[in-house]
């Protein structure tokens, strides 16, 4: 019931919303962390670069396989019970990671810190929905990545620099006391919907309630609309450069290959994300000026795979000429939070949830993939270097052939863009 009092002012939306937001950052933190740890877990655990990868990876398993679950959570039980408890075992996870005595445990954490944190988006999303009008779907999508991007550049130079002063597991153990905290605060100011603090909600309960069908009825409906299938297959092209250069193997390129030092290095990752979040928060309104979904994609789509193509294929660049490929291709990239508001407006609003979850899904199958898979690639080349600290070094063809494998990504991309149905920016009925 309301109290008549209208909808929710924008600054209570944004704060409920802020608050699943944290969450966010801290995942997105959690997500890109080993880039800078790559020298302490490879010489703690003895790391080939196929087993770093993976341990990086460990995350992404996690997080894709709870996206569905989480969309189906969240359209059922609410987020604030789903971003309350992904906040507590994320802590809990952390604490693992921080503690771990061999790279099993160290897994087990990261796995942990995954299935945990990967409830953020989503939830989060699903917040949106509830508290925010509908023309503000996309831009929260955008400003969530920023919140994201945030993380994700504490950790890099400045966790640099505390690992330096206080050592990686000090740093991780404070991490998991931090995450704790945020789960506390979610779970006091948060709400489900504007209508549990007297106001009016923005979510169109006319249209089906969210506690609709069965769990395997809403999967089906879902997956009977022909875009999801195919958005399914876009966002990785530009999550795989992104999560795997800036989020694991770009430090290491970047130290050996063009000179920088590791924090160096580490800025220059947060700069690629930065740029990247940047980017999202303007896709969606110049999408909804231009009325369209896939023109936008396609355009940032094209021009992400020209800029890696120069990166990859064109050694030598001056350090000027380097960051500005590197900005550039982050912009270019932001394009992928164009999945989000596509796939909601495919199907009814009432499966925004589970929807959400499974785009979301696609996104971090990029990360998935290419982190591990890049690892192989460059074990496989290795001609047998190792680094002062005894890390393997890998030479520039190494990289090269590695990094080439996102180019077949961007291909499978551009097909599935092109027989995806536009929705004009309109909600399906």
């Amino acid at each position: 019931m309301t109290s008549g009092r209208g909808h929710p002012p924008a600054s209570l939306a944004w704060l409920v919303w802020a608050l699943g937001a944290a969450l966010y950052l801290i995942a997105f933190y959690q997500r890109v962390a080993p880039a800078v740890l790559v020298q302490e877990l490879t010489r703690e655990f003895a790391l080939t670069g196929a087993a770093l990868g993976n341990l990086s990876a460990f995350y992404f398993y996690s997080y894709v396989a709870m996206q569905i679950p989480t969309g189906l959570i969240a359209d059922r039980w609410g987020p604030r019970k789903l971003l309350t408890a992904g906040a507590a075992l994320t802590a809990a996870g952390t604490l693992v990671f921080a503690l771990a005595p061999t790279a099993y445990v160290a897994n087990a954490g990261r796995l942990a810190i995954g299935a945990a944190a990967g409830v953020a988006f989503v939830a989060m999303l699903k917040l949106a929905s509830h508290w925010m009008p509908a023309r503000q779907f996309a831009l929260a999508s955008g400003v969530a990545l920023f919140v994201g991007v945030v993380g994700a550049t504490l950790a890099g130079a400045p966790l640099r620099l505390l690992v330096d002063a206080m050592g990686w597991r000090n740093v991780m153990v404070a991490s998991a006391v931090v995450t704790a905290a945020v789960a506390v605060a979610i779970w006091l100011v948060a709400r489900d919907d504007p209508s549990e603090r007297g106001y009016e909600s923005y979510f169109p309960h006319g249209e089906g309630g969210a506690k609709g069908g069965s769990v395997w009825a809403d999967l089906k409906i879902v997956f009977g609309y022909r875009n999801i299938w195919l958005l399914y297959f876009v966002p990785g092209a530009f999550s795989g450069i992104v999560l795997m250069f800036a989020g694991l193997w770009g430090v290491p390129f970047l130290t050996t290959h063009y000179g920088y030092s590791t924090a160096e290095a580490a800025s220059l990752c947060s700069l690629m994300l930065v740029s990247w979040s940047v980017a999202s928060i303007a896709y969606g309104p110049v999408s909804q000026k231009l009325r369209s979904r896939k023109t936008p994609f396609v355009a940032g789509l094209l021009a992400t795979m020209a800029l890696w193509a120069a990166l990859v294929w064109v050694p030598g660049w001056s350090r000027p000429v380097l960051v500005a490929i590197i900005v550039a291709l982050g912009l270019a990239a932001g394009a992928f939070i164009l999945i989000f508001p596509f796939g909601k407006e495919s199907v009814p609003a009432r499966l925004a949830g589970t929807v959400s979850g499974i785009t979301n899904m696609g996104v971090m199958t990029g990360g998935l993939v290419m982190q591990p898979l890049v690892g192989w690639v460059l074990d496989r080349h290795w001609t047998g270097a190792l680094t002062p600290g005894g890390a393997r070094l890998y030479d520039l063809s190494a990289y090269q052939s590695a990094f080439s494998m996102l180019f077949a990504w961007g291909t499978v991309a551009l097909v599935a863009l092109a027989f995806t149905r536009e929705t004009h920016c309109r909600q399906a009925a």
